[in-house]
């Protein structure tokens, strides 16, 4: 018997989904989190997200089809039972080739199974966040004494 395929419509299960491992390719971001639903079999839930810095409605349906259909593919024999899985389009990934696409998400899956995700965002930079800009930025001049 396959696994149960449910789609993620909820907001709050996305932004918990970005709690969890990110494994990051050319085409796409995947996120996965455990979910709680161990006791009700395998399931295994998937959203997609492609943001209007991407292109218009056309790139950005055409883009949420492509991934749909690759999760409905692969997702059911490959995905990771009882977790979220999160597809997020990156610039250039409606042009790439679904073979390719197809392979990127395997190998992002293999990732996320023995749990070789990227750096959390926000880590990259050591974990400090964004650089601030503003006062106290930097070592203070040292007082001098007053010249008359």
């Amino acid at each position: 018997m396959a696994p149960k395929l449910h789609i993620m419509t909820k907001r709050s299960d996305f932004l918990a989904a970005n709690k969890g491992l990110r494994v990051a390719r050319p085409g796409f971001v995947l996120l996965v989190l455990p979910h709680g639903a161990a006791e009700a079999g395998d399931i295994r839930r998937f959203g997609i997200t492609v943001t209007k810095k991407i292109g218009n409605a056309v790139v950005r349906n055409r883009m949420k089809r492509r991934f749909r259909a690759l999760a409905r593919e692969i997702l059911p024999a490959h995905g990771l039972a009882n977790h979220d899985h999160v597809l997020i389009g990156r610039e250039g990934g409606v042009e790439r080739d679904f073979a390719l696409l197809r392979k990127e998400l395997l190998v992002a899956l293999d990732r996320a199974r023995s749990g070789k995700g990227d750096a959390p965002r926000g880590a990259r930079s050591g974990g400090r966040g964004k650089p601030h800009h503003g006062r106290g930025k930097g070592p203070r001049p040292s007082p001098q004494a007053p010249q008359a």
